[in-house]
């Protein structure tokens, strides 16, 4: 995201970024430093981004490889709405997740017949179409060079942390709520068979389009977030490399477990910060995140958290479901989980 990182205050100069400690990206309350500030706020954003695709691909099955599309759409969105129209930032952020939800649902609609790598190819499309759109208007847009000179959303560094902070918490705990719900249950039986959750009268369609929607919304909340965080938005927020990193992320992590990809997050981007701190590396912090990610997907095959999850949670004898520890009952058929 390099046209984002220029945009970013202008203050902040390369004594401060050479003077900062390569382990202080793991404090970044304890230790105030604008760059561990900087990494633990664009940490909560890619986190929440990564919980938005978590439900649409891991709950619902429906594999997108274009959710840089919801992203970028929030992102311009706010931005568009902050410079050209005079919107304060909140509700420049809020209305950008509008837009986002309505092109969430635009999409959902285009996509619902198709099932696996047609709609994961046909979601690929439409991030590369928006860019066209927004490069054939440079000048509304900023073309190549993106939009910049907003106004974030607080007006100090710790301010904006915990502008970011808090908007993770409320994304990823109301998606994790979601998933939990009812609605997650029939999201989880359209993903497995489609054509038996229709048969027991479950209207796939209305489903479908509504995680498409609720997604959208998320990721186009993170990038509103972004964009006023970064001070500016461009393509870099439409990427293909965007779209392919929180896949990588949702997968490391564990798919349907909204807290799988977001501790992902919290272990891989800090990572990759962290070895960049280091000049030995150079490019070679990109080699390191590869052989990171594959270890983990040998020795894991279904991510890090669900390997974890399997050593403190029991499944239930009667219908397989994992559940905490300190359960008696199932939570999804009430059988004893502790019988004699």
């Amino acid at each position: 995201m390099r046209e984002a990182r220029r945009a970013e205050n202008p203050g902040d100069g390369k004594g401060a970024e050479a003077a900062r400690p390569p382990w202080s990206v793991l404090l970044p309350v304890v230790l105030p430093d604008p760059y561990v500030l900087r990494v633990a706020a664009m940490t909560c954003i890619f986190a929440a981004f990564a919980a938005s695709w978590d439900l649409l691909a891991g709950y619902a099955g429906q594999v997108n490889f274009g959710h840089a599309l919801f992203f970028g759409a929030g992102a311009y969105s706010s931005a568009l709405l902050s410079l050209r129209l005079g919107f304060s930032p909140v509700v420049a952020v809020g209305t950008g997740a509008l837009i986002a939800t309505a092109i969430g649902l635009c999409v959902g609609y285009l996509c619902l017949r198709l099932r696996g790598s047609y709609l994961s190819l046909a979601t690929l499309a439409f991030p590369l179409i928006l860019i066209g759109v927004l490069f054939a208007f440079p000048d509304f847009s900023g073309g190549e060079l993106g939009i910049t000179g907003l106004q974030p959303l607080a007006t100090s560094r710790v301010g904006n942390y915990y502008v970011a902070a808090v908007a993770m918490l409320g994304v990823v705990f109301g998606i994790w709520a979601l998933a939990d719900s009812r609605m997650g249950l029939i999201l989880h039986a359209i993903r497995d068979d489609e054509l038996a959750a229709r048969a027991s009268g479950i209207d796939t369609t209305q489903y479908k389009l509504a995680v498409f929607g609720i997604s959208a919304a998320a990721a186009g909340i993170t990038g509103a977030l972004y964009a006023h965080f970064m001070r500016g938005a461009g393509p870099s927020t439409l990427e293909t490399a965007l779209s392919f990193q929180v896949v990588i992320w949702g997968v490391f992590g564990g798919l349907a477990t909204i807290y799988g990809p977001v501790t992902a997050v919290f272990v891989l981007y800090p990572l990759t910060e962290w070895l960049g701190s280091f000049s030995a590396f150079g490019e070679l912090r990109l080699l390191i995140f590869a052989v990171v990610v594959l270890l983990v997907l040998l020795f894991m095959p279904r991510g890090l958290t669900p390997w974890i999850r399997d050593r403190i949670e029991t499944k239930c004898p009667r219908c397989k479901q994992q559940n905490p520890a300190w359960r008696d009952v199932c939570r999804v058929c009430t059988a004893s989980l502790h019988t004699a």
